[in-house]
């Protein structure tokens, strides 16, 4: 590691800090060992409280949720994770994710180490694909599926946002993520501090993130597990109202929601009040 990547690392990982404590006081970080190394997983919320696993978007973390997890934690144990493979403190330092039945091994694996037979899942983005294929192979250990926003579940990305992402993706830095982001959204975050995360996170070290394809539809009317699907509608990543109708088809008992002044990447942390009132509604 260069003294350069050395102080990426180093920033990032205040910036990690600083947002976390803005999370509740009674949170607890875990590292979970699995066959594929450590998981980071933030804990928080009443004991007794059913249990709900949280997964980000690609690149943002655990962090994501920070606008989230107080309402969340009134009434359930609330479980976020950094992904393996992405940015964060979980390390991929055991067997190799090769695809996508590794990281549902790895998920199961994870629910293992945390002692949950059963759980809610909620997940945005990759997040929300990586849940609904766990929620496909695994349907007895989830009992209620919420995906916002949800990446090559019912559509894949729009080939004019894979464009855009592209010079971000080969060669990342600062001003480009920013001008990505500020082109989805149409405007910069509201919260300085989750601007000076995002911007942390543009150069820190992803080991390997799983490329998922999309399920077939008879994967997906075959789902037994309830679910919420909330599509952004201002979302330039893909076409939100073609991709509610799509959802509508292939899961005919899904409650599907449009909030229509979101956009893709800001769903969990600046709608937070409409996201959580159709959480809490769908999850009690």
């Amino acid at each position: 590691m260069t003294q350069g990547d050395t102080g990426d690392r180093a920033d990032f990982l205040a910036a990690y800090d600083a947002m976390l404590r803005r999370w509740p006081a009674d949170v607890t970080s875990i590292d979970v060992p699995s066959p594929y190394g450590s998981t980071r997983v933030h804990v928080c919320g009443p004991e007794a409280g059913a249990p709900l696993v949280l997964l980000p978007g690609g690149g943002t973390t655990s962090m994501a949720w920070f606008r989230n997890v107080e309402d969340l934690g009134r009434h359930h144990r609330v479980y976020a994770v950094d992904v393996m493979g992405d940015v964060g403190h979980s390390v991929n330092d055991g067997t190799p994710l090769r695809g996508a039945a590794d990281l549902t091994a790895w998920l199961d694996a994870l629910l293992d180490g945390l002692g949950l037979g059963e759980t809610r899942l909620c997940g945005h983005s990759y997040g929300a694909s990586i849940a609904l294929r766990y929620a496909l192979r695994a349907p007895r250990r989830v009992s209620g599926l919420a995906l916002l926003d949800p990446v090559n579940c019912f559509a894949g990305p729009s080939p004019r946002y894979l464009l855009r992402a592209l010079p971000t993706l080969l060669r990342p830095t600062v001003a480009r993520q920013r001008a990505f982001l500020l082109w989805e959204t149409g405007r910069p975050p509201e919260d300085p501090g989750w601007q000076d995360f995002l911007d942390s996170t543009t150069t820190a070290v992803r080991s390997k993130v799983v490329a998922l394809r999309r399920p077939w539809p008879k994967e997906l009317r075959a789902c037994t597990v309830p679910t919420l699907v909330v599509l952004a509608g201002r979302s330039r990543t893909h076409d939100a109202r073609r991709v509610a109708a799509r959802a509508r088809a292939l899961l005919p008992g899904a409650d599907v929601a449009v909030l229509p002044d979101a956009s893709h990447h800001t769903l969990p942390t600046e709608r937070p009040a409409e996201l959580n009132r159709l959480l809490a509604r769908f999850l009690a």
